[in-house]
C-alpha cells in the first residue's frame, strides 16, 4: 500500500511561550530546538521522517479558514456579548461528542473546574482561537489579534494534506481526551463527513507501574537511554 504518513508540530504553544521567558529566547528558537533534538533522536533510533512534517505557525490561513466555517455554521463563538477576542467550540451542538473516548456529557459536567472562563457559554466549550496577551506573538485574524488553540492547528493540517477524512490517526492513550476527541468533533461539524476511519492510541512508558513523565521527574531522555543500550534494542 502507498501510504502517505504526515506527523505535525506544534511549534506555539502556552508551555514553549513560559519556556521561552525562562530561557530568555525567542518562541521561536525554542520551537525549532525541541524540533531539531526530536528529529535527532528519530533518526537515531532508526525511525524515518514522515513525508510531510507540518508547523502549526505556517498554516494559520488555513485554521482561520476553518474557525470561520465552524461560526458560519453555528459550532463557533466570539466572546460572551461579542467583541474580539477568544473563539470557542460549542461541544453541545456537536451530537457524537464524546463518541470516541466514550465519555458521557452529564459526567463532563461533573468534572469541570469551579473556575469556568467567564467567556464561555458553557463550560465544556473549548477554545479554537486565543487573544494575545501584550508582549506574546499575534496573528491578525477577524477577531483581533491571537493565535491558535491546540486542537484546531490539528485538524486545519490534516485536511490540507490528508483530505477532509482520512484512514489512520495516531497518537498517545493520554491524548484520547480532550484532544483527539475535539479534533474529531470540530472536524466532522465543519465537514459532516467523517474525519478519520480509525485511530490507533499506544499505551504510555512505565516506570515502576508509574506513567513516565516530565511532571513526576521519573523519565529517561532517549539521548541517555541511547548512550547505554543499541537503537535496535530500544
Amino acid at each position: 500500500l502507498k501510504v502517505t504518513w504526515v506527523r505535525n508540530f506544534t511549534d506555539i504553544d502556552d508551555k514553549i511561550l513560559r519556556r521561552a521567558q525562562e530561557l530568555g529566547m525567542s518562541w521561536q528558537e525554542v520551537a525549532e530546538g525541541y524540533i531539531a533534538s526530536f528529529r535527532e533522536d528519530m533518526t537515531a533510533l532508526g525511525v524515518p521522517p514522515a513525508q510531510i512534517e507540518p508547523k502549526a505557525t505556517e498554516h494559520i490561513p488555513q485554521i482561520l479558514d476553518l474557525i470561520r466555517r465552524l461560526e458560519d455554521l453555528g459550532f463557533a463563538y466570539g466572546r460572551k456579548g461579542g467583541g474580539g477576542g477568544d473563539v470557542f467550540f460549542r461541544v453541545r451542538r456537536f451530537p457524537g461528542y464524546g463518541k470516541l473516548s466514550g465519555q458521557k456529557l452529564e459526567d463532563m459536567e461533573a468534572g469541570t473546574r469551579i473556575e469556568v472562563d467567564p467567556n464561555k457559554e458553557d463550560p465544556l466549550d473549548f477554545v479554537l482561537w486565543k487573544t494575545s496577551k501584550p508582549g506574546e506573538p499575534a496573528w491578525e485574524s477577524p477577531w483581533g489579534p491571537g493565535r491558535p488553540g491546540w486542537h484546531i492547528e490539528c485538524s486545519a493540517m490534516s485536511m490540507q494534506y490528508l483530505g477532509e477524512t482520512f484512514d489512520l490517526h495516531g497518537g498517545g492513550q493520554d491524548l484520547v481526551f480532550p484532544h483527539h476527541e475535539n479534533e474529531l468533533a470540530q472536524s466532522e461539524a465543519a465537514t459532516g463527513k467523517p474525519f478519520a476511519r480509525y485511530w490507533l492510541h499506544h499505551g504510555l512508558l512505565t516506570i515502576n507501574a508509574e506513567k513516565m513523565s516530565k511532571s513526576l521527574g521519573n523519565f529517561f531522555t532517549v539521548k541517555e537511554v541511547l548512550s547505554r543500550f543499541p537503537a535496535e534494542v530500544v
